[in-house]
C-alpha cells in the first residue's frame, strides 16, 4: 500500500507542473460555457470516468455533455476528447477539418498536431513490479480525474469572474 500511495503521488506531482496546458485546457472549455455553446465530452474506455464525474458527479461541469456522433456542433461548442492513446484521433481531424476547437488528454504518450491543447499524462506503463517482474496497477483513469478536477476548478473559477 506504501509503495502504491508513493507512486500515485509522484504521479500527480508530476501531473501539477502540467499546470500551463491544464489553464490552457480550462480556458478552450469554458468558451463555451460562457458563450452559446456546449463541452462536449468524449471520452474513451477507461478515460469514460471523467465524463461519469463531470455529467453524474456532485459538482457536475457546467454546459457538459456527452458526445453524440450525431450531435450538429458548431464553432461556440467545444469538444474534449479523452483517450488511452489514439482512439480519439479520427474525431479529431474531423473535428479540426470543421474548425471545431478541442482539447485532447491523453493517457499514454501521444502527440497530436490537430488539437488546440494537447496533455498527455505520459503513463505508458504500470507503477509498480508485479511479481513476474512486469509492470502493473496502470492508473490512467486515476490521472485523467486529476486532470479533470484541476480543469473543473479553473473552469468555475474563470466563470465567477
Amino acid at each position: 500500500m506504501k509503495i502504491l500511495t508513493t507512486q500515485l503521488t509522484g504521479l500527480f506531482q508530476r501531473l501539477a507542473k502540467e499546470e500551463q496546458a491544464i489553464e490552457d485546457t480550462a480556458r478552450l472549455l469554458a468558451q463555451a460555457a460562457i458563450g452559446e455553446g456546449r463541452i462536449h465530452l468524449a471520452a474513451f474506455g477507461e478515460l469514460e470516468a471523467v465524463s461519469a464525474s463531470a455529467l453524474n458527479g456532485p459538482e457536475t461541469l457546467q454546459s457538459a455533455v456527452r458526445y453524440d456522433t450525431s450531435a450538429k456542433l458548431s464553432t461556440a461548442d467545444r469538444v474534449w476528447i479523452l483517450a488511452r492513446k489514439d482512439e480519439g484521433d479520427s474525431l479529431a481531424h474531423e473535428l479540426a477539418k470543421c474548425a471545431i476547437p478541442f482539447a485532447m488528454l491523453t493517457a499514454e504518450s501521444h502527440s497530436s498536431e490537430t488539437a488546440d491543447v494537447l496533455l498527455s499524462l505520459n503513463i505508458d506503463k504500470g507503477l509498480l513490479p508485479g511479481e513476474d517482474g512486469e509492470r502493473i496497477m496502470i492508473p490512467h483513469g486515476l490521472g485523467a480525474l486529476y486532470v479533470y478536477h484541476a480543469v473543473k476548478l479553473a473552469i468555475d473559477e474563470m466563470l465567477v469572474d
